[in-house]
């Protein structure tokens, strides 16, 4: 059987994955199952929705901690580097759009891409776009949504 490729994650995102699975171990995962068991002793489950949406809950559950324990199974751990201006993995980049907008952005991999944190993969056409660019460099990025043309303002 072939190796598994590392998942290359911050430190950052290496904890929140292990807070992230500890939580759902030990209060996530007690709850549903308590529920589904208080649920199957009132009775009859079989036209039971509460019951149906319950047992999807504890699915979802039990699948994402055997996702979260597969990614730290393979996970590889990138150390901030000194400085050098180029884009890469782990940067943070401060970006204006054409409109004069201000984004700061995280590059992470796909594993800990989260939008609503400010975190964007760097497969993302906006993170690909950005890799070995430089402080003050334009990047066009081609989107569903149409090209936005982005300036380098800073990257850390």
């Amino acid at each position: 059987m072939p190796a598994e490729r590392a998942v290359v994650l911050t430190a950052e995102g290496k904890d929140e994955l292990e807070n992230e699975l500890q939580m759902l171990r030990s209060v996530k995962l007690p709850d549903v199952t308590r529920r589904v068991q208080e649920l199957t002793l009132d009775g009859d489950v079989s036209d039971n929705s509460e019951y149906e949406d319950t047992k999807e809950e504890l699915m979802i559950v039990e699948a994402r901690i055997r996702e979260i324990e597969h990614l730290l199974r393979r996970a590889q751990v990138i150390h901030k580097t000194p400085i050098d201006g180029v884009i890469k993995l782990g940067s943070q980049v401060t970006l204006v759009d054409e409109d004069g907008h201000t984004e700061r952005w995280t590059l992470v991999s796909p594993a800990e891409a989260n939008t609503m944190n400010a975190k964007i993969s760097t497969d993302s056409p906006v993170g690909a776009a950005l890799v070995g660019k430089r402080e003050g460099e334009t990047v066009t990025v081609s989107a569903p949504g149409g090209d936005t043309t982005y300036r380098v303002q800073q990257v850390e």
